[in-house]
């Protein structure tokens, strides 16, 4: 791939990985709708690990608590908040592991990766998370998080295995839903993706085990730090502007992209 087909590729995973807009559904529709040649798993790994490295700065002192939290689970006790931190994290992915390991192995992936599914999921999921982000309750805070909300949140998160359904934007909706502020609901929803990053770089490096080479090996790592930095970048403007701006604007852009999408595929 050019340098700059990788910037591009890069640039849309970073900033689509955690806006509510759905990065899966946007590389998906990258060479289809461009023409371009498909950039493959090893770039997707790559990717992938560099979204994982900007959330996880953004959010390092949860992450070293929840990080804490995890050897007191495997000594079998929940005597911490870091610990319970991470029993719900556990608890939200569990759910996602067992059915994207379903939709994998009947090859239901390939079936939805189409312009009508990301057109329609874009549509109706962008209208939920308006009507959750609407008249969802702002009661609680993320420190409030509970292992049933967890397990909700999770379930709802195995809806994001439909592409256009977008992972952030599935979770905040539930955790908006639940009663959670916009700050807060984003907080567990980035929280959420860590684990579920991890587990989905590590399947797609399975498929790519024995097929790198030096030249691809370079292209994902520049392929990686530019992820990196457009990741970091748009955790700090979301964080930021929800401090005073709704999630409206990434409604308004999924509706508008959904009705396109759809008139371009039946047309």
């Amino acid at each position: 791939m050019t340098l700059f087909q990788l910037l591009i590729v890069a640039i849309i995973q970073g900033v689509t990985e955690f806006l509510p807009v759905s990065s899966s559904g946007h590389l998906i529709l990258l060479p289809t709708l461009t023409g371009t040649p498909d950039q493959g798993l090893a770039i997707d790994v790559a990717v992938h690990v560099g979204t994982l490295f900007a959330v996880i700065i953004y959010f390092w002192s949860d992450v070293k608590i929840a990080a804490g939290g995890v050897l007191r689970l495997v000594q079998g006790r929940i005597d911490t908040p870091g610990a319970f931190l991470a029993l719900c994290l556990i608890t939200a992915t569990i759910p996602a592991l067992i059915v994207g390991f379903a939709i994998k192995i009947t090859g239901m992936d390939e079936a939805m990766r189409s312009v009508a599914v990301i057109g329609w999921t874009m549509l109706i999921f962008g209208l939920v998370l308006y009507w959750a982000d609407r008249f969802g309750d702002t009661t609680r805070t993320a420190n409030e998080w509970t292992l049933k909300h967890a397990a909700i949140m999770g379930l709802a998160q195995c809806l994001a295995l439909i592409p256009g359904t977008s992972r952030s934007g599935i979770t905040i909706t539930a955790a908006r839903q639940l009663g959670y502020g916009r700050a807060d609901a984003a907080r567990l929803a980035m929280l959420m993706s860590i684990p579920v990053i991890l587990a989905s770089g590590a399947v797609l490096s399975l498929d790519i085990i024995g097929q790198t080479n030096w030249a691809l090996a370079r292209d994902a790592g520049i392929a990686a730090a530019f992820a990196f930095v457009s990741a970091l970048a748009a955790l700090v403007l979301m964080m930021r502007l929800l401090r005073s701006v709704s999630f409206t604007p990434y409604v308004i852009y999924r509706v508008i992209l959904g009705i396109g999408l759809l008139i371009w595929a039946y047309t």
